[in-house]
């Protein structure tokens, strides 16, 4: 199962085991419990303290193999098998499972540690799933430290009758004791607060009395990272405050044009930016919501949704940008029941079955070949008279055989049950006429839309477009208030040009604050 590399990687990493691991397998005589004995015997192999045991029980899946070890009280099992994305999250398992120790502040293992009740976690993942780690790797830890805490982490692939019964059409897809309790993205931090009914206000109440900040950061992407770094290297007082660390490059799949790095991934370069964040005293602050942006005398005063107010002499605004809807009757009442975003997450979840895919540039036509691969047909629609995707992916695509590409076309609904989508309409802008198409899932890929809508009343120049001007120096209309990155008018949004438009930012903040403070 594992090549000579990964076996001698995995070995290394076992070394750290501080206990025992024993490996408990379900499996029958089906090609899908071959594939997982060959990986459980690869691990087996790597470590002396390492145990495997086949054994039959009633009321879980094969195939499947839970990790526990000799004297603890561990539920945590995998149904399928943890390869692609979900293989880091197996080896985190293993390691967690022996004892070594996790890399989460000593205040959430105690959180974790006396959350009291029944939760039985159940997790739909796809190995091609980038989100996907983030949540079983939580679930796997918090499985770990607490003995009522139960998770399955279940391979959707290898359970199509049970994801089409439990209309999963979306991957990370969360159960909790049998009922839907989350879908996307979701890190440790989140999934805690939202069963620990006290978290919020408590969170919001060691936040109430915090003193203004020099700069203060709204946003947790490249170019809030960057700002924060930057800003606390001049010794200043530095807040970041972000709704998910990270930003839309967790949501990034290959990432192959960062200079110095050759190739990585969206969820790798958002660990490395928090990191490097951590490195300095910086007052990170999670799960905030920006809502309301009010500039006074004492200086600018950002409200959350949670009742948290925020201060800062002065702001730099970096709260990026998110998939752009298309506004038509049936894309909100079927979002995640088909109408996806990801389709390196959710396309597994149509194989098989007829999709389509709105967007005729690089992102909708790599959409297109992606899927391609893995479902029966695809349907590409575009609005323009001709694609905009560069020309090698353009004739990648024609040269597919199971897509049909809508040009000149606007899709004009989506269409559904009651429970998961069925079709979508188009009309034809040359004639008018109307269309349909059936399919099973409809994957939007038109662009993104700057994240700015809590703005629009504060004094900060937005476009129509909705970006925030900016000038050279990330000075907005408003004194004091800076921006970068993609929720800007900062041409080319790229990764590189978020960081250096954060680090503009930080040092015009900066010099703003010595010449405001000088002496007349």
């Amino acid at each position: 199962m594992l090549d000579d590399g990964l076996k001698a990687q995995l070995a290394a990493y076992l070394e750290r085991l501080v206990r025992p691991v024993h490996i408990v397998a379900a499996l029958d005589d089906g090609e899908p419990s071959r594939e997982v004995r060959a990986l459980l015997d690869d691990i087996a192999a790597a470590s002396p303290k390492v145990t495997l045991e086949l054994r039959a029980e009633d009321g879980v899946h094969v195939p499947s193999f839970a990790l526990t070890s000799p004297g603890q009280d561990i539920h945590l099992r995998f149904a399928g098998l943890p390869m692609g994305h979900e293989f880091t999250s197996l080896v985190l398992a293993l390691l967690q499972t022996g004892g070594y120790p996790p890399k989460v502040e000593d205040e959430l293992v105690e959180q974790i540690k006396a959350l009291d009740g029944e939760f039985r976690f159940e997790t739909y993942f796809s190995q091609s799933c980038q989100s996907c780690p983030d949540v079983v790797q939580a679930l796997n830890l918090m499985s770990v430290l607490n003995p009522k805490i139960h998770h399955v982490a279940i391979d959707g692939a290898y359970f199509p009758e049970e994801v089409e019964a439990r209309e999963v059409m979306t991957v990370p897809t969360i159960f909790l004791n049998g009922e839907r309790f989350g879908q996307g993205r979701m890190g440790i931090e989140e999934i805690v607060a939202k069963i620990d009914s006290g978290a919020e206000a408590r969170e919001a109440a060691k936040l109430k009395d915090t003193a203004p900040f020099d700069v203060l950061v709204i946003g947790g992407g490249p170019a809030g990272a960057a700002a924060a770094v930057y800003a606390a290297r001049k010794g200043i007082r530095t807040g970041l405050a972000a709704e998910r660390f990270g930003g839309q490059v967790l949501d990034t799949n290959s990432i192959e044009n960062f200079i110095s790095v050759k190739e990585t991934d969206g969820p790798k370069l958002a660990g490395a930016l928090e990191a490097h964040v951590r490195e300095y005293e910086v007052d990170l602050m999670n799960r905030l919501r920006a809502q309301k942006l009010v500039p006074g005398p004492e200086g600018i005063t950002v409200e959350f949704e949670n009742g948290v107010s925020l201060v800062g002499k002065t702001v730099v605004l970096a709260t990026g940008a998110r998939w752009r809807d298309i506004n038509v009757p049936g894309e909100a009442e079927y979002r995640t029941r088909g109408v996806a975003y990801c389709p390196h997450c959710d396309g597994p979840l149509f194989k098989g079955k007829n999709v389509a895919v709105i967007g005729g540039g690089n992102s909708g036509v790599e959409a297109a070949i992606d899927l391609a691969g893995v479902v029966e047909h695809v349907t590409l629609i575009e609005f323009l008279p001709e694609l905009k995707a560069d020309g090698v992916l353009v004739r990648k695509l024609y040269s597919l055989p199971n897509v049909t590409v809508v040009k000149n076309a606007q899709t004009t609904e989506i269409l559904g049950d009651g429970s998961r989508v069925t079709g979508l309409t188009y009309a034809d802008r040359a004639s008018g006429t109307s269309h349909q198409v059936d399919v099973a899932g409809v994957f939007i890929q038109i662009g993104l839309v700057p994240v700015t809508d809590w703005l629009k009343d504060s004094g900060v120049e937005l476009t129509r477009h909705g970006e925030i001007a900016v000038d050279a120096r990330g000075q907005t209309s408003v004194p004091g208030v800076f921006a970068a990155g993609d929720a800007t008018t900062s041409p080319y949004k790229q990764i590189v040009i978020a960081m250096g438009s954060g680090a503009t930012a930080a040092l015009s903040a900066f010099d703003h604050l010595i010449r405001s403070s000088a002496p007349a």
